[in-house]
């Protein structure tokens, strides 16, 4: 008989022995390790590359050649993370800049006064706010590939959605999940719908029709999923995978209403600028080709701006500068080891490698099973590199003239290339953006893939179902 003493120690063992998530470090730097002794598995391998009439560097279709492998050793490892920060210098950069920005902005009340007062206004209409936020946002992703801007749109989100019963992991879906559904289903991005139908030689512009209906019923299925989770979460906070995390913004943001903050025109007249910010941003975009240098610049004027206007002396402003930005060394770390990931694999030469033999074996495949074996294929580069227009420069030359050797238009190629690209990049480690994305959030990786992962197998059926109307209808 056992008694109840031992029970107790028994359960005491259990509960010690229950496995626990490694940190985000840990895991990324675990398939650090896994993707160099792959370059000691796979042998070195390289396609002919030349520049396009556009400009663009493309891979020549039948050139692959095995070379001398490049097995990257211990040495190697160690030095990859070095190389990895310095390589994701710019988004680095970006985390810095306007995540001290914000602080600034924050650190004027302004946000915390018009959090107080919308959430006055949407008493008892909390779910109107995720289908207009969320059709921005994808829509923003499927106009001008709008992905890196999502980053300080979190923080800005997360009190609000807090504030309205929601979770941190709702701030991040309506802003970056939001703009993935966009670029994954985009009609007129130019970062890969655009690139990709030059690559392939399709006519640019053509098949918006077929592609806005696939983004509308994409984003039209996120937001309902969305607001069933919101409502789950309402009923439930605890249910959310980042209950913890959100404890302690609660306790802040009680501390806030308890406060009785008045929502001065001061404040109104900074979150008007921080609007004009959003909209130079959009302008400077599609107009003027503005990337993460710009859109920096314009937000450390706006973070500035903004702090004269609450009335904070420069040294408060340097102090909360500052400050943000040191929130993000933890994040900045993350993404450099991301980047090192990437690294790995290019100076392994093993990324061609595995392109090469798996277009083989798309080639003898009937047209529909090679249109969802290349979906997966996309899905699978994408995680060594997850830029849209590099991605698209490597496979579309080999994609497109293999898709229409076993049936499948070039048009059709391009969609295929666009749902393994745009979607697998809410999930992946080695996306900077993504990993820049939850450490604002302060979301570990873990955390977000126990959530996102449902949400991913509805992407994968949706995609998997317009891949087959394209085929079956010969689409072009």
């Amino acid at each position: 008989m056992i008694s109840l003493e031992n029970k107790t120690t028994c359960a005491s063992v259990k509960e010690k022995k229950q496995f626990k998530v490694p940190h985000t470090l840990v895991i990324v730097t675990a398939i650090l390790v896994l993707v160099a002794i792959a370059t000691w598995i796979i042998p070195a391998g390289t396609y002919e590359r030349v520049v396009n009439d556009l400009g663009n560097t493309v891979v020549v279709n039948d050139s692959f050649s095995y070379v001398e492998s490049t097995p990257q050793g211990l040495f190697s490892l160690l030095q990859a993370p070095i190389h990895g920060i310095v390589g994701a210098a710019e988004i680095i950069a970006f985390l810095f800049i306007v995540s001290g920005s914000i602080a600034i902005i924050t650190k004027t009340r302004a946000i915390d006064a018009g959090i107080t007062n919308a959430v006055k206004s949407f008493k008892g209409k909390e779910l109107l706010m995720i289908p207009v936020i969320m059709g921005l946002f994808s829509l923003g992703g499927a106009v001008f590939g709008m992905t890196e801007e999502a980053i300080p749109f979190i923080a800005m989100l997360i009190p609000l959605c807090l504030a309205l019963g929601y979770d941190s992991i709702m701030a991040m879906a309506l802003s970056y999940m939001g703009c993935i559904v966009g670029f994954a289903t985009a009609m007129l991005n130019p970062f890969s719908v655009g690139i990709a139908q030059s690559i392939a030689q399709v006519p640019a512009g053509t098949g918006v029709g077929f592609r806005t209906v696939i983004w509308l019923v994409t984003t039209i299925v996120s937001t309902l999923y969305l607001m069933w989770y919101g409502r789950r979460i309402k009923k439930n906070p605890t249910l959310s995978p980042a209950y913890e995390i959100d404890q302690a913004r609660r306790q802040d943001m009680d501390a806030m209403e308890s406060e009785q903050l008045e929502f001065t025109m001061r404040h109104k007249v900074i979150l008007a600028s921080i609007l004009v910010c959003l909209g130079i941003i959009i302008v400077g975009v599609l107009k003027f080709g503005f990337v993460i240098p710009e859109i920096s610049a314009v937000f450390l004027a706006t973070g500035i701006v903004c702090g004269i206007i609450g009335r904070l002396s420069f040294d408060d402003m340097a102090t909360a500068f500052i400050h943000g930005a040191k929130d993000m060394i933890s994040a900045a770390v993350v993404v450099g080891f991301a980047r090192a990931i990437v690294i790995i694999a290019q100076d392994g030469q093993i990324i061609d490698t595995i392109l090469y033999n798996l277009s083989n074996v798309i080639g003898q495949l009937p047209s529909l099973v090679a249109g969802y074996v290349m979906f997966f294929v996309q899905m699978f580069i994408n995680f060594f590199i997850s830029s849209g227009s590099g991605q698209a420069a490597l496979t579309m030359p080999i994609m497109a003239p293999l898709g229409e050797l076993v049936g499948i238009t070039p048009q059709t190629s391009i969609l295929i290339f666009q749902f393994g690209d745009g979607f697998s990049n809410a999930i992946f480690p080695t996306s900077a953006v993504l990993m820049a994305c939850l450490g604002v959030s302060g979301i570990p990786w873990s955390k977000w893939m126990k959530w996102i992962w449902p949400l991913q197998l509805i992407f994968g059926a949706l995609a998997i179902i317009f891949i087959t109307i394209a085929i079956l209808m010969g689409w072009s």
